[in-house]
């Protein structure tokens, strides 16, 4: 005999930007690093690859607010019972990718 299965808990709430803050940092600590202690004229891509880190994280501060806020709306469309999942949870669509959805 099983026992009943758990509820899911519910989503952790994390601070993304401070994440993406810390890794930027470290590519720039990096960077600064390398700057100082010199790279062979064969070896100066690792260079690049802190200032593509610094650039793609400068992207994840700027980009995850407004993710979280699209998906912060949308979830509140969805808890306010409009909007096209609730339109095909309502039982006059069927959704063949989600059956479950019927």
């Amino acid at each position: 005999m099983s026992r009943p299965r758990l509820p899911d808990p519910p989503p952790m709430r994390t601070d993304d930007v401070r994440i993406a803050a810390a890794g930027t940092a470290a590519w720039a600590v990096a960077l600064v690093v390398l700057l100082i202690v010199g790279l062979p004229s064969g070896e100066r891509w690792w260079l690049w690859v802190c200032v593509a880190g610094i650039v793609i994280g400068l992207f994840g501060m700027w980009y995850i607010p407004r993710l979280q806020a699209g998906r912060a709306r949308l979830e509140e469309t969805h808890s306010a019972g409009t909007g096209p999942k609730a339109e095909a949870d309502a039982g006059d669509v069927d959704d063949p990718v989600r059956p479950e959805a019927r």
